[in-house]
């Protein structure tokens, strides 16, 4: 009989992709138990975040709990891979000595060795998704060569390495043969693509490759650095029907002394135009930023000023987190983390309560108007989809009153009659 192997993923969409494509090569070799099984298993694997505090307490919890499961005997061999064990790899091993092996997060070939499989024999093909999704996350690139002052990324995932554009090509037409109709482009900087294979930004190109696969109606685009962003990109955004009029850009602030102390290579009017340049060539986007409060440099005068920013661009989707000193990189070792953590909390506070009356003010403007909805989940009397204007896990959702027929990756079209600031509600039309 096979050894049984279950993988717990933590952290972003990036981190469920690579455990996916882990899985692809192990299936043969062990048999796979679900994420939330908590019984006896030969193998448990965790695949580890290290981005921030809330992210990196939440994989050593994660760890330590498996650890206790080791303890009493539910677990033979306890591994550990991923961010965080790439940041700490030096320094966990003493502090949870339970843990077999430490295994970084560039390479999948280490950790197949650890579970006694020859990589060669198992050459990287296909994903294994344990979900019945309508949409799929694509990685189209690992690391990043920017070095902006706050971010470890880096540090742990190394330089940028564009994946190549047929082998993108061939896993879109894999997933979209196993029912996925979405493909959310993702990477630390998408917009660097193609740069270290091709010497170009090869954005638009993939793009327009990916919208001729057969059964994939929708691109998405996330995780879009602001400085120097391909204007051709706009081009397929404005003219290709599969790719959706929205686009995630994280700007981080507006303030010229802040995203100067950032290491963001862009100022504030620069952002301003941009944003500007973005509605006028893409009508309609919708446009979905993050932005950090609390950063070395931000004093009241330059909160005041993104939260006018924040006002005047009227993000439709905006998220935010506190900023964190992160061991290694610039920030922590040449900026003084001046503002107050009770601060930090209150301009949080202060900027989601706006962003929530902008999301409001969006939704609410969207009641009467007919909408193509992509289903991704049938419930007990309900149909959850989603609209090219929602990314699935972050944004919100359509709830539409089911019908019999109707099932996870169709596309319908609906009404919608009623919204808060985060979900919205339909009828089929």
């Amino acid at each position: 009989m096979k050894q049984t192997l279950q993988v717990i993923t933590l952290g972003c969409s990036k981190n469920t992709v690579d455990t996916e494509h882990l899985l692809s090569r192990v299936e043969g070799s062990y048999d796979i138990l679900p994420e939330n099984h908590d019984g006896p298993v030969d193998c448990l694997l965790i695949n580890t975040c290290g981005f921030i505090g809330d992210a990196k307490e939440e994989s050593i919890q994660t760890v330590l709990q498996a650890a206790e499961r080791k303890k009493r005997g539910e677990v033979a061999r306890l591994l550990v891979f991923g961010c965080l064990s790439q940041r700490y790899g030096n320094e966990l091993p003493d502090l949870i000595p339970e843990v077999d092996a430490w295994l970084g997060a560039r390479e999948l070939d280490p950790i197949l060795r650890e579970l006694g499989i020859d990589p060669v024999s198992v050459p990287q093909s296909r994903r294994l998704s344990r979900a019945t999704n309508s949409y799929a996350f694509l990685k189209i690139s690992e690391g990043c060569d920017r070095r902006c002052s706050y971010c470890a990324i880096p540090h742990i995932r190394g330089n940028h390495r564009s994946v190549p554009m047929e082998e993108l090509v061939s896993e879109a037409h894999y997933l979209a043969s196993q029912g996925v109709r979405e493909l959310v482009l993702i990477a630390q900087d998408t917009t660097f693509y193609g740069l270290d294979l091709y010497h170009r930004r090869a954005l638009a190109e993939l793009l327009q490759k990916l919208s001729e696969v057969e059964g994939i109606e929708w691109l998405r685009i996330h995780y879009s650095y602001p400085a120097d962003f391909p204007e051709d990109v706009l081009d397929q955004m404005a003219n290709n029907p599969k790719v959706c009029k929205y686009l995630d850009i994280p700007l981080q602030h507006i303030a010229d002394t802040v995203l100067d102390n950032m290491h963001r290579n862009v100022n504030g009017a620069w952002t301003r135009e941009l944003v500007r340049k973005l509605r006028e060539q893409v009508p309609g986007v919708v446009l979905r930023t993050t932005m950090i409060v609390g950063h070395p440099g931000e004093g009241l005068k330059e909160f005041n000023e993104l939260m006018r920013f924040v006002r005047e661009a009227r993000f439709e989707r905006l998220g935010a987190f506190k900023y964190s000193e992160e061991e290694g990189t610039w920030g922590a070792n040449n900026l003084r983390d001046s503002v107050m953590p009770k601060t930090k909390i209150r301009r949080l506070d202060a900027l989601m309560e706006l962003q929530k009356g902008i999301s409001l003010e969006f939704n609410m403007s969207r009641v009467g108007r007919e909408e193509r909805v992509l289903v991704d989940e049938v419930m007990d009397d309900v149909l959850v989809c989603r609209t090219q204007y929602e990314s699935p896990d972050v944004d919100g959702e359509i709830l539409v009153g089911k019908r019999p027929g109707i099932k996870v990756g169709d596309f319908i079209n609906v009404r919608i009659t009623a919204a808060d600031e985060y979900d919205l509600t339909a009828e089929i039309i």
